[in-house]
């Protein structure tokens, strides 16, 4: 995940990882329309944590868990959780605590268990199209102003193209 930030005097844009936010469009005016405040500090610990839900999930549908399997999973869902705010901006962090609701039971059901998963990884799911949307437009906003540039003309103390042979010698 990587963002352009202001330039380095030469006129190109430099590159910060692990940060996302919106980009001024091409004519140097306002930012794209992006959620401002939205940012995953962590990208590759949100991965991890992400396929390790979903594997968690995908094996509470396999298999039959008893008490002890259910109150485990449930401190796992909750550390998985916990883990997931540390790498997330106040924005996702509040809007994760809106859609995962705490556990009524020091162990619950197995049916309380699959819905909680399947609510975590879908909102995963969801951040990560909402990663893959931005990074979609800033790369189309990048290209529109590579597009752009040949029509503005060549910056100063940039020659122009080498001339080509003539028929003279």
């Amino acid at each position: 995940m990587t963002n352009p930030t202001p330039d380095g005097g030469d006129g190109r844009e430099r590159v910060q990882p692990e940060v996302l936010e919106p980009v001024a469009d091409a004519g140097g005016g306002p930012p794209a329309p992006a959620v401002e405040g939205e940012q995953v500090t962590r990208p590759t610990k949100m991965i991890r944590i992400a396929s390790m839900v979903r594997t968690m999930l995908e094996e509470v549908r396999r298999a039959p868990l008893d008490d002890a399997g259910r109150r485990r999973l449930r401190e796992i869902h909750e550390l998985s959780v916990r883990e997931l705010e540390e790498v997330l901006s106040p924005d996702l962090r509040q809007e994760l605590s809106d859609v995962v609701l705490p556990f009524s039971d020091e162990a619950p059901s197995e049916s309380e268990l699959r819905l909680a998963q399947a609510q975590l990884v879908g909102w995963l799911e969801g951040l990560f199209h909402g990663i893959q949307a931005t990074l979609f437009t800033q790369q189309a906003m990048a290209q529109q102003q590579l597009e752009q540039m040949p029509h503005r003309g060549a910056p100063p103390g940039i020659a122009g193209p080498e001339p080509g042979p003539s028929g003279y010698l």
